[in-house]
């Protein structure tokens, strides 16, 4: 059975004091689905603390803003049109370098992505 959300919905949205992320695909979501899916909002000059995934590996494509996303000890800048794919087990961060908020599209491995802080 297929599942659909939808961003205008304003369903699954965590508040977070660095920005906000939105769930569209998940175990909590669709019990039967194997991946997690989300959109993540990161306000201008802010960043999300530094963590890992210990059960998957992470897709971050970038749709709007720019930042300096930590890769264990290596920094990539990222653009709109951009993915990196961060692999399980590796601390990262991203800090946002542009005026306007950076808007990304997170896509897990697991439908029940474990994150554990630094």
């Amino acid at each position: 059975m297929a599942t659909i959300t939808n961003l205008s919905e304003e369903k699954h949205i965590l508040d977070m004091d660095w920005g906000k992320i939105q769930w569209l695909c998940g175990q909590d979501i669709d019990p039967d689905c194997e991946m997690t899916f989300g959109m993540v909002y990161i306000d201008a000059g802010k960043s999300n603390p530094r963590h890992l995934h210990p059960n998957c590996e992470e897709l971050i494509f970038v749709l709007s803003g720019e930042c300096d996303h930590s890769l264990g000890d290596e920094v990539h800048h990222l653009k709109p049109g951009m993915m990196l794919r961060i692999p399980k087990n590796t601390l990262h961060d991203a800090k946002v370098t542009s005026w306007e908020p950076c808007r990304m599209l997170i896509m897990y491995s697991s439908p029940n992505r474990e994150t554990i802080g630094e």
